[in-house]
């Protein structure tokens, strides 16, 4: 991303943030007592690059919702049984069944990314995966669930700021992994395997929604008022869900030449 383009996200003070933020929670609950009603099937993938802020995001969204009928998904490395199973085997287990909202943090993508830059799949499981992924998605969705997909975007810069961080504060030590000494070096390798994902995998029925991440309060905001925005529920505040289409949109090929997408 440039540093002209970053330029163009706003900032937003401490005081807007939290009341915002605390108006579309009310509407997050309201989402849920729906779902729970209608026995509705939600699941929400969340992607990125290591320090992405997918973390901090789910948080905000599951923060006040029933532990329940709520589920967060974050899969460790696959065991020795799990890597001579179907690949999408490992993650049935955890998708929602009625009522229920999970959310998964990193997914099935992980073979588009990094397991395909760091060489833990063969090219060949590799091309199986993409070529595969969206049958089962769209299994998922002709059985009755809602299926979202986001990726959050940061730029390089960035990047190395939050991990950086993650090094020298103790209270984010449990975040600090193998693969972040490799998020780096291998920039370049996870963009091209990035855009190779988002443009074989996106489509109508499992579209992909980017997420501009640099600034967190801005991306955390705005990720939540598009996922309400795509849900039906009773006594929605549509006057709450407007999204800044500079922060959050529909996946585009163009997107990733005119730098809002991070090169």
């Amino acid at each position: 991303m440039s540093k002209d383009k970053a330029s163009e996200i706003p900032s937003m003070g401490r005081e807007e943030y939290k009341t915002t933020l605390h108006d579309l929670q009310v509407e997050l609950v309201k989402l849920q007592r729906h779902f729970i009603q209608c026995e509705d099937k939600i699941l929400v993938i969340v992607e990125g690059r290591d320090a992405a802020g997918k973390d901090g995001a789910i948080k905000r969204i599951v923060q006040h919702l029933s532990p329940r009928e709520t589920r967060v998904v974050a899969l460790g490395k696959p065991s020795d049984r799990d890597l001579g199973a179907w690949y999408f085997q490992r993650f049935v287990p955890y998708l929602p069944t009625a009522q229920e909202f999970v959310l998964f943090n990193r997914s099935w993508y992980n073979r588009a990314g990094v397991e395909h830059v760091m060489g833990f799949c063969t090219d060949a499981e590799y091309e199986s995966f993409m070529e595969t992924v969206l049958e089962f998605e769209h299994m998922l969705v002709r059985s009755g669930m809602k299926v979202l997909k986001y990726y959050l975007d940061i730029s390089m810069d960035e990047q190395k700021k939050r991990l950086k961080a993650r090094r020298t504060d103790p209270l984010k030590q449990w975040k600090i992994s193998p693969i972040d000494a490799q998020a780096v070096k291998h920039w370049e390798a996870y963009s091209v395997a990035r855009n190779q994902m988002l443009a074989r995998t996106h489509n109508p029925v499992t579209p992909w929604t980017v997420l501009r991440a640099d600034n967190k309060r801005q991306a955390r905001i705005n990720l939540i008022r598009d996922l309400l925005a795509r849900v039906h529920y009773s006594d929605k505040d549509e006057s709450l869900l407007a999204t800044n289409p500079d922060i959050i949109f529909e996946y585009q090929e163009i997107y990733v030449r005119n730098g809002m997408i991070a090169p």
